[in-house]
């Protein structure tokens, strides 16, 4: 998750340097499969969301793509509305904290448990 984030971060910076504006046909395409596929696997990982660290960190991952996938189509909405790249970039930078944030947690649940194997 924490690599995701960081190449996130990364393309996000190449695109606002390039300005290149993301094709919203393939932003609403690929969002809303991915959408699909996500909702149906965060459905049946919920009940794994407050399991150890490997299974939290499945659920968790598995619920911030779905919320990407939600804001991909918001952003494919905005590029279409303006024209313009921002939209996609400030969902580049929300995505990238929703990777990053849980990341940091799963990191500081698996150092405590290994504290107390050792």
């Amino acid at each position: 998750m924490g690599a995701f984030g960081v190449c996130v971060i990364g393309l996000a910076i190449c695109n606002l340097t390039s300005n290149a504006v993301p094709s919203v046909p393939t932003m609403g395409i690929v969002g809303l499969s991915a959408l699909l596929a996500n909702c149906v696997v965060a459905l049946l990982l919920s009940t794994y969301r407050d399991g150890h660290s490997n299974m939290r960190s499945v659920w968790l991952c598995t619920r911030n793509d779905t919320l990407g996938n939600i804001a991909v189509l918001v952003a494919a909405l905005g590029v279409f509305g303006t024209g313009t790249a921002w939209p996609d970039l400030a969902v580049a930078a929300i995505m990238a904290t929703l990777a990053l944030t849980p990341a940091v947690k799963i990191l500081r649940q698996a150092k405590a448990g290994s504290r107390l194997i050792g």
